[in-house]
């Protein structure tokens, strides 16, 4: 039988409003040692935004950051998945669209985060990406 998507996610990922500053966002990746934040408004989905487009979107402008809001960072076009799906359906939508996470949505509503580094560490623990996931945090 195969697993559900609920079994493997990251329960209560961080979110946040997308008029949230940038600078803020990044603190919050940085003291939560994460590289992914959820963008929503009330609890509904609106946007995922990861370290890097922060970085791209945000940082590489090499302007003032200081009145940049998270809205302007985040990607929208979200592929989600349901807490009941398969495991293999999230590994495919991944594959398919070169996506690293997942948001987990049930009833409109974020309810959890599924990695690439959470399927490796429940399908593969002894492969590179499965060792890398499992380690702690590098500061």
């Amino acid at each position: 039988m195969s697993q559900e998507v609920r079994e493997i996610m990251t329960s209560n990922p961080v979110a946040v409003a997308p008029e949230t500053p940038v600078c803020d966002v990044a603190a919050r990746m940085r003291d939560e040692d994460i590289g992914v934040v959820l963008v929503c408004a009330g609890d509904r989905l609106r946007g995922l935004v990861t370290d890097r487009d922060l970085t791209v979107r945000i940082l590489a402008d090499c302007g003032d950051v200081s009145g940049r809001t998270v809205a302007e960072a985040c990607s929208s076009e979200l592929v989600t998945v349901a807490p009941d799906d398969d495991v293999d359906r999230a590994v495919q939508l991944m594959r398919g669209k070169a996506l690293r996470r997942l948001p987990v949505v049930e009833d409109g509503c974020v309810v959890g985060i599924i990695a690439l580094g959470d399927v490796a560490m429940e399908y593969d623990p002894e492969s590179t990406l499965g060792q890398i996931s499992a380690a702690g945090p590098t500061r």
